[in-house]
């Protein structure tokens, strides 16, 4: 899942970047509203995580271009502003969800990861692949009952395929989709993850190669 996050603050937007990508979560970091404005042009998220008092804006605005031109991203708030008056003008502009600073980051962690789940249709939290249970609330994977341990980045290339189960994920999908501007879109990164969730998982084999496009995931009994 990639996370749009439009924060200034020098220490806490890298901290909270830091710790959503501990989480899991594929992290672009903006510092005013301009920047996040060409990020959106050009990138697709699964969530926009916005401060409101911005450089160059107030960031509950921008949510409202953001829906005034027809974005259906999910959009949490994430600002000093208590008041009830802010909040209610947040979720009058299309904002969906609102939390106030200081948080804790595992309840920042748990609310991102369900407006992610929303998106445009709301996603099942479990996900079965024929033995394969996949739990997204739990971030836990079993096969045939037993648990697998697996990293951040394997869950969120298992969770991709097995959204798509069945369907061919390119290369540039999966980078799209699980790395974010840190990444390493021009090496094998994508290679190496997948030798190791194709390990983590065991046999029989699972995940197809598909030359030249990208890699399958099907539904096959243990």
């Amino acid at each position: 899942m990639r996370v749009l996050l439009i924060e200034d603050d020098d220490e806490l937007g890298p901290a909270v970047a830091t710790g959503l990508r501990g989480a899991g979560f594929a992290v672009d970091l903006a510092a005013d509203l301009a920047v996040g404005d060409f990020k959106v042009a050009v990138s697709g998220y699964d969530c926009l995580v916005v401060d409101r008092n911005l450089p160059d804006g107030d960031g509950a605005r921008f949510v409202g271009r953001q829906r005034a031109g027809g974005s259906r991203t999910p959009v949490l708030i994430l600002t000093a502003r208590d008041g009830l008056r802010d909040r209610v003008e947040g979720f009058a502009l299309g904002a969906d969800d609102y939390l106030v600073k200081p948080f804790d980051l595992a309840e920042l962690v748990a609310r991102v990861r369900a407006l992610c789940r929303r998106g445009d249709v709301l996603r099942p939290t479990r996900l079965a692949v024929g033995d394969i249970l996949v739990d997204l609330a739990a971030r836990k994977v079993t096969r045939a009952g037993i648990v697998l341990t697996l990293s951040p980045k394997e869950f969120g290339v298992l969770e991709l395929l097995a959204v798509r189960v069945g369907q061919v994920v390119s290369r540039t999908e999966i980078i799209e989709c699980c790395w974010d501007e840190m990444g390493e879109p021009e090496s094998n990164v994508v290679d190496a993850v997948m030798a190791r969730l194709r390990r983590r998982l065991g046999l029989p084999a699972v995940i197809s190669t598909v030359r030249g496009v990208g890699f399958r995931l099907d539904a096959v009994e243990g």
